[in-house]
Parts: C-alpha cells; sequence; structure tokens
C-alpha cells in the first residue's frame, strides 16, 4: 500500500492511476447508466451522423455509439485481464519451476521456453485462436496462452537469479517440497517484477483482443467490445469517421494508462522503501512481550565429550566434476575424523577444496559435482546410504551449515520467524507458536537483543553481524551435532568477528556439538580451534594441533602461518607472501601439488605425490622434505625498483 501511494504521488503514476480510474468507473457504471441506451433500437437514427443527442452518432441499428463504448468497458477489461491472468497462471509457473527441478528436467523446460518464445504472440494468438474457435471464450485462450511464453521467460530469467541462492539450497536440505520452494522461496523473490509485467501487459491483452475482434475472431454479435465497434465502424469511415475514433480512443487511452501506471510502479519498485514495522496484529501472532523470559541454556547433545565415538568420520574423500572437459578433481583423498565438542579449522588459499569438502559432507553440492570416500560416516551411520526424507530429517536438523554471506541463507522476502521455524515444523512437526517461542529462545543465546522484535523482521533490517548470528541462530533449532561454518566472520569487522567467534566457542562448549570452521585466516583458526586441517591442491597437506601450527611442518602451512602480520612485524620491510598461483583442478601437476611454488622442492616431489606421515602424535605431513619446528621460511615480496 505505501508503494501503491508512492506510485500515484508520481507525475507519471497519477496520470496512469487518473485513467484507469476513468476507466474503472466506466466498467462498473458504464452497463448500468448507459446500458439502456446501447441496446435501444431505433429504425428512425439508422447510421445518423454526429448530433448533440448522439455525439458519434448512430450503428446500422439505430444504437447510440457513445453508448455502446461506454457499455463496452467492462467486457473489454473483463476479456483482457482474464487473458492476462491465464497467460501469467500458465507461465510464470513454468518459468520459475527449473529454481526447483534437477538440471535434465531444467533443460528440457528451458528448450520449450525457447521454441515457444520464437513465434510473435499475436501470430500465436491468431493461430489458437483458429484452433480453440471463434468467439470470446477463443479470443481469451487464444491470448492468455500466446502470452504465456513471455511470462514464462521473464520468469526464468527472474528465478535463475535464486537457483543458487544459500537458502534455497538450505531449503532442500530440510525436505522441503518443491511445491513449497516455489511458492515460498521463490515466488515471493521474484513476484515483485512479475506483478509489474501483469500490469503492463493488460494493455498488451487489450490491444490484442481488440485485433482479433476486429478481423472477426473474437468477440461475435450480439455482444460486442471496442475491438467489434471498430470492425463495424471501418465500414462507415467515410461517412462518420467519429464511428471508429470512439473505440479507437478508447482502446489507445486505457493501453496507456496501464503503461504509465507500469511505469512509474517499476520506478518506485527500483528505489529504496522504509522498511514496514510490525503491527500489533502480527506481534500479538508471535510473542507478546520482547525480551521477558530469561535465556534459556541450549539443549546439550547426549553424553559427554570425552570417551565416545567420533561424530564424523572422513576416508578418502573425493569430489569430482566428471562431465567437465577435461574432468576435474578439486578434493582428493581427504580423511580426518571429529570428536564431540572437537572445534577443527580448515585453511587454505582459494580453490584448495576447503568450501567444496564442506558441502560434500553436508550434502550440498552443486549440480555435476559427485562425491565419493571409502568411509563417510556421520553418528555412525554411513551417509551414502541416506536417502530421501531420512536424509533431510537428520541433515537439517543435526547438521546446519553457516554460510559466508548471511544475505543468501536468508531469504530476503521471508520475516526471520517464518525462516528460523521451518526446520522445526517440517522435521519434528512443531507447532507454530512453540516454534516461535524456541526461535527467540536461540535468538537470545546467539545474544541478538529484543529477540521477539526482530522475528518480525526481514534481513535486510538487521545488521550484518545480527544477520549472522541469526544464521547461526537458525542452525541451532534442531539438536545440532555438527556446525559447518564456511567462512562465516569474513566480512565482518574485527570487533563483530571476536563476538561471533566467542558465540561459537560457547556453542561448543555447552552443546559439546563437533564443528568445521573454514577460513583463509590462520589467525582466526588458532584463536577458535583445536586442531587445523591445511589444504592446498585438494588434498590435506598437514593436520596439526594447533599449539604446534606455529611450528608447521610443511612448507606451504609454514608459509601460510609467517604470511599473517603481528604486531612485532617490521614495518619497514615487505609483508610476506606466497609466490605464484594454486594449480588447476583440471591440471594437477603427478607429484606434490605445491611443488612449483616451493623453494624446499626435491625432483621427488615433482614427480610422486608424497603420503601423509606422522611427525608427532596427532601431527601428520604430506611432505618429502618437511620443515623443522625452529626452521624458518619467509617468501617476501620485494621492492619495486625506482
Amino acid at each position: 500500500m505505501r508503494r501503491l501511494r508512492a506510485t500515484v504521488r508520481t507525475p507519471t503514476g497519477f496520470a496512469g492511476s487518473a485513467i484507469l480510474l476513468l476507466v474503472l468507473f466506466f466498467v462498473v457504471a458504464g452497463p448500468i447508466l448507459w446500458g439502456p441506451q446501447a441496446a435501444r433500437i431505433n429504425p428512425l437514427d439508422i447510421l445518423a451522423g454526429p448530433s448533440a443527442r448522439h455525439p458519434l452518432g448512430t450503428d446500422e441499428l439505430g444504437r447510440d455509439i457513445l453508448a455502446e463504448v461506454f457499455t463496452a468497458s467492462r467486457l473489454s477489461l473483463e476479456l483482457s485481464v482474464l487473458a492476462t491472468l491465464i497467460g501469467a497462471a500458465v507461465g510464470v509457473p513454468l518459468g520459475a519451476v527449473v529454481a526447483v527441478l534437477s538440471p535434465r528436467p531444467r533443460r528440457l523446460i528451458g528448450t520449450l521456453i525457447n521454441f515457444t518464445v520464437s513465434f510473435p504472440g499475436l501470430l500465436l494468438a491468431i493461430f489458437l485462436a483458429v484452433i480453440v474457435g471463434v468467439g470470446s471464450t477463443g479470443a481469451v485462450l487464444a491470448i492468455g496462452f500466446g502470452s504465456a511464453p513471455g511470462f514464462a521467460r521473464l520468469s526464468q530469467t527472474l528465478a535463475s537469479s535464486v537457483t543458487e541462492m544459500d537458502y534455497l539450497a538450505a531449503a532442500r536440505l530440510l525436505g522441503v517440497s518443491r511445491t513449497r520452494l516455489l511458492f515460498r522461496h521463490v515466488l515471493r523473490n521474484i513476484g515483485e517484477p512479475i506483478i509489474l509485467n501483469v500490469t503492463m501487459s493488460v494493455g498488451g491483452a487489450l490491444l490484442a483482443l481488440s485485433g482479433l475482434s476486429f478481423l472477426g475472431l473474437g468477440v461475435q454479435p450480439p455482444s460486442y467490445d471496442w475491438g467489434r465497434l471498430l470492425s463495424d465502424g471501418l465500414a462507415n469511415i467515410a461517412t462518420n469517421p467519429l464511428e471508429s475514433l470512439g473505440p479507437g480512443a478508447a482502446i489507445v487511452i486505457t493501453g496507456i494508462g496501464f503503461n504509465l501506471f507500469g511505469e512509474s510502479l517499476a520506478q518506485v519498485l527500483g528505489q529504496r522503501v522504509a522498511p514496514r514495522r510490525p503491527g500489533r496484529k502480527e506481534r500479538r501472532r508471535l510473542l507478546a512481550e520482547p525480551g521477558a523470559r530469561p535465556a534459556q541454556p541450549l539443549p546439550a547433545s547426549p553424553g559427554s565429550p570425552a570417551g565416545r565415538q567420533p561424530i564424523l568420520r572422513v576416508e578418502g574423500l573425493s569430489v569430482t566434476f566428471p562431465r567437465q572437459r577435461p574432468a576435474s578433481r578439486p578434493v582428493r583423498d581427504v580423511s580426518f575424523e571429529l570428536a564431540p565438542g572437537e572445534i577443527v579449522g580448515i585453511a587454505g588459499e582459494s580453490g584448495s577444496g576447503k568450501s567444496l569438502t564442506a558441502l560434500a559432507i553436508a550434502r550440498l553440492l552443486p549440480n555435476g559435482a559427485e562425491a565419493s570416500a571409502a568411509r563417510l560416516e556421520f553418528l555412525g551411520n554411513d551417509m551414502f546410504t541416506w536417502r530421501g526424507a531420512e536424509a533431510s530429517r537428520i541433515l537439517g536438523t543435526k547438521l546446519p551449515m553457516v554460510f559466508q554471506d548471511p544475505m543468501t541463507s536468508l531469504n530476503p522476502a521471508l520475516h526471520l520467524g517464518i525462516q528460523l521455524t521451518e526446520a522445526s515444523q517440517v522435521h519434528q512437526g512443531t507447532p507454530r507458536r512453540q516454534a516461535l517461542e524456541r526461535a527467540a529462545e536461540r535468538l537470545r543465546a546467539v545474544r541478538i537483543d529484543r529477540p521477539d522484535e526482530r522475528l518480525c523482521q526481514y534481513p535486510h533490517e538487521l545488521s550484518g553481524g545480527q544477520r549472522q548470528r541469526a544464521v547461526i541462530a537458525m542452525g541451532l533449532m534442531g539438536e545440532p551435532r555438527l556446525i559447518i561454518a564456511d567462512e562465516p566472520t569474513t566480512a565482518l569487522d574485527t570487533t563483530v568477528q571476536r563476538q561471533v567467534l566467542a558465540i561459537f566457542r560457547e556453542l561448543s562448549e555447552t552443546t559439546h556439538s563437533a564443528m568445521i570452521m573454514i577460513s583463509h585466516d590462520v589467525a582466526v583458526l588458532g584463536e577458535l580451534c583445536s586442531r587445523v586441517l591445511v589444504m592446498y591442491g585438494g588434498l590435506i597437506m598437514e593436520d596439526a594441533p594447533v599449539g604446534e601450527l606455529a611450528g608447521a611442518r610443511h612448507p606451504y602451512a609454514r608459509m601460510l602461518v609467517e604470511a599473517v602480520p603481528d604486531l612485532g612485524t617490521a614495518r619497514d620491510r615487505p609483508l610476506a607472501t606466497i609466490q605464484g598461483q594454486p594449480p588447476s583442478p583440471a591440471a594437477l601437476p603427478p607429484g606434490c601439488p605445491f611443488a612449483p611454488r616451493c623453494p624446499r622442492a626435491l625432483e621427488r616431489c615433482r614427480l610422486e605425490l608424497p603420503a601423509a606421515t606422522e611427525v608427532s602424535p596427532g601431527h601428520r605431513v604430506r611432505c618429502f622434505n618437511p620443515l623443522t619446528f625452529d626452521e624458518t621460511l619467509v617468501t617476501l615480496v620485494e621492492p619495486a625498483t625506482p
């Protein structure tokens, strides 16, 4: 409503709104005020010219043409709106459904849309009208189905921007049905441009229907619309041009009104509008008193961290893209274990395979990627045997994932309350009010103030740190046993970053949940984790306790550590860097992937891939020529020559 008022305030929007209101008046009042006059047959006034009594003259039955134009407003607009709604109802879901389908049906529907949209809309409508049959019903169906490809192409383009969003992947992981995905997560995010296009398409449908009636394929006597009146007046255009001018002007003015209103609406939708505050009824539907209840402790996982079997076991995990040419394997032979309450960090440059490893564990690999492993067990169960609802239930409630950008993890079209409660309602059958109470407790647990009010807000109404905490709270709505955090602090300032890290540490201690923290910042991992896995070229090059990370044995891991500046770094010397670029997953060298950049590489390193060997208890290194603990290895950026 606020955007509608903003639209009317613009000159273009005011003109378009005024025209549409005038047309709406004739639609409602036309048949009532001018219907009897338009139906009155007068043999004495047949084909009379314009006069004070008949401003546009009369037709071959002596009926007043101006009264017929006013009366025809209702049928003309009804048919136009109905045809537009048919086109939108068929085309919009057809185009948007590609966001929730697997690749093969998606390609099939895309091909169908491309084929149908290649035909001109009016030509397709005429073709369909001939097949369906003449008359108003056939014309409406022809225009509706003829405009469907255009709506399908628009919604397909808009939905493609939502397809790879993290919140859609998370909803799939929760086991949300495709119908619910389509209507809740896809259509709600592309609804505004769709509605705008529907508004502007009514004018086009009016013109197309009038064209069909003008050709004799639309409305048939004794009924009439503006197109039919225009066709009847064409025979007398030489003696009474106003007979054709009346319906023609009605078509043009109405079409202009819809286009002006739609154009103004598009401008307003493109501007930032102040967020709507939750109303009293909406607050009552959520929780009554913000902050009225003290924060309750989070539920701990069964048992204690000590003496229990690992939560996660990974042996020989690989991720491949077999359909790429050449095929690539960005993750290979990854093996590690996580105990309850343990926080393990994964470090490495971009492209080292950190995120793909996490996505493979969480069953969120992108299309075209395939995972394989000698063993991949979560809570003692083989993850490769999980199917359908069982996989969605376990992964959706016990294995949450926190992504780097919370704005891609949170649906911008939904309140936080809807998003936080989805997992509980889908998998645990929790009543809505009880789920909202739990959501408020989870927001308190991650130190978000006024949680009841936050549940009524959209993601854009929160700060970056609050959004990241809200994503963490979303993962706590179930009974998490393993939390995967993919660079969750990269976009945050230092103060908020430390607060988020403190929340992760507290969650691990209180719930005994294991945690995988992915980051390119070794300092962040050293502050939070008990163990760090250093990845390069899809391999774990070093698996070290955090206390031994400063003396990392692998040259790459040592370079990562020494490249982190601290307060003791000499300001008169260049910062330490690692020269060169990581290898492409599609063109990995036969030996150690770091050999081309390693200052300690042997000839053997370039020919053979080293195996992981244990250099101390709990410390494994994949290197033929490892460093000693006290050895220093730093690559510097040489100052530019003046």
